[in-house]
């Protein structure tokens, strides 16, 4: 899975490159706008949004599919100078802006922030028509990687991507295969208020933080055996799932609020939803976290209730499930929530397994 980035530079660092960061420092410092320049990658925890989780582009989505490539290009360029609509990832980019000012309030020459990179396979032509809506916004996205119908999955390594999101599930499948966090994200249903001054995540557990070792028992042996295995196994950690390095990126930047005495008062705050039971089979969780050396801010254990009702009050600018169940019920009441195609939940569906395809002889 996609690795911390370390907290010091190593001593062989090549000096062009801190030239070439200096330069660009001195580049926005010298602004009149006084534009937030982005981090430096190599400290950063990096953001990659594609641009159909960005902005809404369904109807530009419809038209590529229905008349191609060229005539949806030729649309783009027509319409450069009117600004896209918000879409899926829109809120939590924002989000990710606002704690940013605060750390920048706090610790004015770090380079420990989030950077946002927009990262799309669309051709650079489009690319006028999203520069032009990131202005509008006033969004702080300075890094693009526009393919030009490529596939981009292989640079995000290069851009020591945190966290892929993408409106396409193939592409986030590919990601994860590579060792990146990332998920698919939807648009909900109704629109919740969310906080402008708090980032709020939300997790689902198993095959999300953890690895999936604990839903094989539940779909293969059912609950009983499960209960059992984590009774037995309360004290040995659970292995990492793809979104952990995520929720370690997140800790890392809550320690720096902690560390200026901003605890009550930190601009992120995360939380677990999982269906798992609390006396039956939470401790194993909480204690996998500990052994980690990883703090979540509210642990709410559901024993199988629907998690929908319960993300409404939470309000998160993001969930991330494995089961699209879940992410169904939760956009359905006005939920962000994101997808994350990982583990044995794959070939399930409210519990039953989904009939794969014969193959062919």
């Amino acid at each position: 899975m996609s690795e911390i980035k370390p907290n010091d530079s190593p001593a062989s660092e090549d000096n062009g490159e801190e030239k070439d960061w200096a330069a660009a420092k001195a580049f926005f410092d010298n602004l009149k706008t006084k534009k937030p320049r982005p981090p430096k990658p190599r400290y950063a925890v990096t953001i990659a949004v594609s641009s159909r989780t960005l902005f809404n582009m369904v109807a530009e989505r419809k038209l590529y599919e229905e008349e191609g490539v060229e005539r949806y290009v030729a649309y783009q360029v027509e319409h450069e100078n009117e600004p896209l609509k918000p879409g899926s990832a829109f809120p939590f980019v924002k989000a990710l802006m606002t704690v940013n000012s605060r750390l920048r309030e706090l610790y004015p020459d770090s380079e420990e922030l989030f950077d946002i990179v927009l990262m799309t396979n669309n051709h650079a032509q489009v690319g006028v028509r999203l520069i032009n809506s990131i202005n509008h916004y006033d969004l702080t996205i300075e890094r693009f990687c526009m393919t030009g119908g490529k596939s981009p999955i292989g640079y995000l390594k290069a851009y020591m991507t945190n966290l892929y999101l993408s409106a396409d599930a193939e592409k986030v499948s590919e990601a994860i295969e590579e060792g990146i966090a990332a998920a698919t994200m939807f648009l909900p249903e109704t629109e919740n208020e969310l906080s402008d001054s708090q980032l709020r995540v939300a997790f689902d557990g198993d095959a999300v933080l953890f690895s999936d070792e604990s839903e094989i028992i539940v779909k293969q042996q059912g609950l009983d055996s499960f209960f059992e295995h984590e009774k037995e196994f309360e004290n040995k950690p659970l292995a990492q799932g793809p979104l952990k390095c995520f929720l370690e990126a997140l800790g890392k930047l809550q320690r720096k609020f902690y560390a200026k005495n901003e605890r009550l008062n930190c601009p992120v705050r995360t939380f677990l939803v999982t269906a798992r039971s609390a006396a039956s089979s939470g401790a194993r969780v909480l204690k996998t976290l500990r052994s980690w050396g990883l703090e979540i801010d509210e642990a709410l254990f559901l024993a199988g209730a629907p998690k929908g009702p319960l993300l409404q009050k939470i309000k998160p600018h993001i969930f991330f499930d494995d089961q699209m169940f879940h992410v169904e019920g939760a956009k359905e009441l006005g939920t962000i929530a994101a997808h994350v195609p990982y583990g044995i939940g794959q070939k399930y569906h409210r519990g039953k397994l989904i009939e794969q395809p014969a193959k062919e002889k």
